[in-house]
């Protein structure tokens, strides 16, 4: 598919080339128009709220809709059609968990153990009018059963990005899980090394190591069936 500023055939070749337009998003995406006005919202609120907080590595602001909305899109079609529970850790200045939720999944609760971040969070919701509920607690402290029921239920899907390698990141996910939770993990270059050395530990039902639309050496890690070796 091509789109619109710079004709090229891809999100990761968009990016090399110059950066995501939301055009470009809407093209790779097909995200509403309400979406995008969202989207176009949270963007000038990180911006504005960068300059006090560090949301986003900052050589990164130039390419907000490339590097994070997208990058964070991305996940959406990996999940179960319908989804509706949705559970983001260390969601940090959004991502993927708030871009999710703009997106028009109504079940998105997002772990943020910084009060800063996390009040950035909930501004941001508030802003763009989407129903994301902002959890100020390190992910080791959330009580599950009270997470479930405030979700309505386990979480269908539990995301998390740029927080900590896969041995480490599986315990603080399953402890909040649910049987047939699905784990989406974006990974970088280092994916199947921190997959093989998770394997020590956990046993997966099955995983994908999907490609990443927006780095080509990235990948997305899709994993059902987690249960301690």
């Amino acid at each position: 598919m091509h789109c619109k500023s710079c004709k090229a055939d891809n999100p990761a070749q968009l990016r090399h080339n110059c950066g995501v337009t939301p055009d470009d998003f809407q093209c790779q995406t097909q995200a509403s128009p309400e979406v995008i006005d969202r989207l176009k919202t949270y963007a000038a609120l990180l911006v504005k709220w960068q300059k006090a907080i560090n949301l986003v590595a900052p050589n990164t602001l130039s390419d907000i809709w490339g590097r994070h909305f997208l990058d964070s899109a991305q996940l959406l079609p990996l999940a179960p059609p319908g989804v509706g529970r949705w559970l983001d850790l260390g969601s940090g200045g959004g991502f993927p968990g708030l871009v999710i939720a703009a997106m028009g999944i109504p079940g998105v609760h997002l772990v943020e153990s910084d009060q800063r971040k996390a009040a950035f969070l909930r501004e941001a919701a508030r802003v763009m009018d989407v129903p994301a509920i902002v959890h100020v607690q390190r992910i080791e402290a959330v009580d599950p059963a009270a997470l479930h029921a405030a979700m309505g239920g386990s979480p269908q899907v539990i995301s998390a990005r740029a927080l900590a390698p896969l041995a480490e990141l599986l315990p603080l996910a399953h402890r909040l899980a649910g049987p047939d939770s699905l784990y989406l993990f974006p990974k970088g270059r280092q994916a199947e090394d921190e997959l093989t050395t998770a394997q020590r530990y956990w046993t997966i039902g099955t995983v994908d190591m999907l490609p990443s639309q927006t780095d080509k050496a990235a990948r997305i890690l899709r994993i059902r069936g987690l249960e301690p070796a």
